[in-house]
Order: structure tokens, then C-alpha cells, then sequence
């Protein structure tokens, strides 16, 4: 159902542009679309990649400058993303694309930019029940249960298994850690254990990722819930357990790759934040011209193992 919403989409968008493309050109109405990260992240970057080429192409078509304006919080703190919010919103843009640190406590602030006329669609994130929010991203469950049960058949389904979280509070990586929990809980013989909580950070899940390895010699897997795994992979070298340690992790940054290529990283279920990106600012563009838009966008999931490693890093670099 939510590729063929997809599906419907960009259809739409198609339509849309022919129809209302010369109407919007004529009015030579400038459009600045603001992007909101949890945090600075390099999966962010590639988020704000895509971005920039929904709008280079928007210009094109519509013949009108459409600016991207990316304003990513140092740290993945909800105070610090709301005050980021509330100076984007100061600039009156045409549309807010925010991947939440904590939607509750930022439920507030997007009231009250919706209130001011100012679309808001989530990314990387599920849209709670009753907000109304279009969210663009992928089933994140589906995502974790991918990648639990490659590590769970990789190892044989029995062992130690770690699994660490990211920012706890963010939707995404809390449903993407409880699946990992929930499909492993199948599996008499495999043994969970905590993996650290890294915060969106990869420093940080490096430092984590070390306790736990130094602490639990007979670990024989690790899941993670963020594009932090060159933190857990560097940490996993950095034992002496590469290809002993066997790691399934998230998302397709290029480094990610590069350990994918190595063999340290057996497996990566990943998001594409490219598409996230694209997506978000098509959909702010459809809403700042007042057309309904879909409340899901799933752009996809791609599974990446030594199969398919050298055409990955190929088309990310």
C-alpha cells in the first residue's frame, strides 16, 4: 500500500507541475524550503543532498529560485531543535521538513508554525497518531525486523547479541529497537544484552560499543538502531573481533559502505536519505500551493551485503 501511495505521488507531482507550474512561474513568488535535523550528522548531509536536487529541479520547472535552507542543531536535544525551529519559522519559508528529536516536546512549536500558515512534514519519522503530519521515510519496524533476522540467521540463531541504541526519545530508532528486541525475543537460544546507547553520535557509540565488547567476550553479534555503525564497526577492529563479531547495521553512509566492503559490517538494512530528502521538499512545494498530500511517503529500504556492495558505494560516492 505504501509504495503504490508513492506511486500516487509523483504522479500527482507531475500533474501538478504542468498544471500549476506557469501559474506559480508567473507569480516569480521566490520558495525557501527549511530542512531540520535531530542533529549534525553526515546521514543528515545526504538528507540535505537530496533536497537540494528536488529543488534544483523545482527551479527548473517552475522557473522560480527554490532554496533549501538546512539548519541542523548541534546536538540531538529537543531545546535546541525547538529554538532552531522557532528561528526558521521567524523567516516566514514556505514549508518545514523536521525529523524530531522528540515530537511531544515539540508539539508545541509545530502548532504554532501551522498556525502561522506554514506547512510542516516530518521525515526519517512516523507522524503520531492525530497529528495530521505527513511523514516521509520507510516502515522503520520492518526496517530492524530485516535486519534482526539476517543477524539471527547469520549466527546461527543462538548466542549473544547486543543491541544498542540511538537517541532514545526519537520514534524512529525507538521502533527500530524494539523490533530488533521483538524478533530476536523469538529465538530461545539467542541472549540479548544491552549495546550502549550512542545518542546519534558515532563517536559515542564507538566508546559504548568498546565497553561492551571488552565486558561480554562471548558476543557473536551486534544490531544497531542509527546510521552510527562505523562507530560500532571501529570498535569491533579495534577488539580484534572482525568477522568474529558479526554486525547488521542501519543506513548506506559511505563509511558504512567501506566497512561493508571490508567484511567488518556483515550487512546493512538501510534507509535512503537521499529519497527522504527529495521527497520532503516535493511534498512542502505541493502543500505551500495548497494541495493535499499524502499522509505517508515510504521511500523504500535497500538491503546491502557483498552481493550488491560494489554497486552501492559506486552510486553514493
Amino acid at each position: 500500500m505504501r509504495k503504490i501511495a508513492l506511486a500516487v505521488v509523483l504522479t500527482l507531482a507531475l500533474l501538478s507541475q504542468v498544471a500549476l507550474g506557469t501559474a506559480v512561474a508567473g507569480e516569480k513568488k521566490d520558495l525557501v524550503f527549511v530542512i531540520v535535523p535531530k542533529c549534525v550528522h553526515a546521514w543528515f548531509d545526504e538528507v540535505n543532498k537530496g533536497a537540494v536536487v528536488q529543488a534544483e529541479a523545482l527551479s527548473k520547472q517552475l522557473g522560480v529560485n527554490v532554496k533549501v535552507d538546512y539548519r541542523a542543531p548541534q546536538n540531538a536535544d529537543v531545546v535546541e531543535q525547538n529554538t532552531v525551529l522557532e528561528q526558521a519559522a521567524a523567516t516566514r519559508p514556505d514549508g518545514i521538513a523536521l525529523d524530531p528529536v522528540d515530537y511531544e516536546g515539540s508539539k508545541a512549536v509545530i502548532k504554532e508554525i501551522q498556525e502561522r500558515g506554514i506547512p510542516v512534514v516530518l521525515f526519517d519519522a512516523p507522524a503520531p497518531e492525530g497529528s495530521g503530519l505527513t511523514s516521509v521515510g520507510n516502515d522503520f519496524s520492518e526496517q530492524a525486523r530485516l535486519a534482526a533476522e539476517k543477524l539471527a540467521e547469520i549466527v546461527g540463531y543462538k548466542g549473544k547479541i547486543a543491541v544498542m541504541q540511538g537517541f532514545p526519545s526519537a520514534p524512529n530508532h525507538a521502533e527500530r529497537y524494539q523490533a530488533h528486541l521483538d524478533t530476536l525475543a523469538k529465538y530461545p537460544d539467542i541472549e540479548v544484552i544491552e549495546g550502549g546507547i550512542d545518542n546519534d553520535n558515532i563517536e559515542v557509540a564507538q566508546s559504548q560499543a568498546a565497553a561492551v565488547l571488552a565486558a561480554n567476550p562471548d558476543l557473536v553479534g551486534y544490531l544497531n538502531c542509527d546510521a552510527c555503525g562505523s562507530g560500532v564497526a571501529a570498535a569491533i577492529e579495534e577488539a580484534g573481533k572482525a568477522g568474529k563479531v558479526k554486525f547488521v547495521s542501519m543506513d548506506n553512509l559511505i563509511e558504512i559502505l567501506e566497512y561493508v566492503k571490508k567484511g567488518t559490517i556483515t550487512a546493512t538494512s538501510s534507509t535512503i536519505p537521499q529519497m527522504q530528502g527529495s521527497m520532503s521538499v516535493l511534498m512542502l512545494w505541493q502543500a505551500s500551493i495548497g494541495m493535499e498530500i499524502p499522509k505517508i511517503v515510504d521511500t523504500g529500504i535497500a538491503y546491502i551485503d557483498e552481493t550488491n556492495i560494489d554497486h552501492w558505494i559506486e552510486m553514493v560516492k
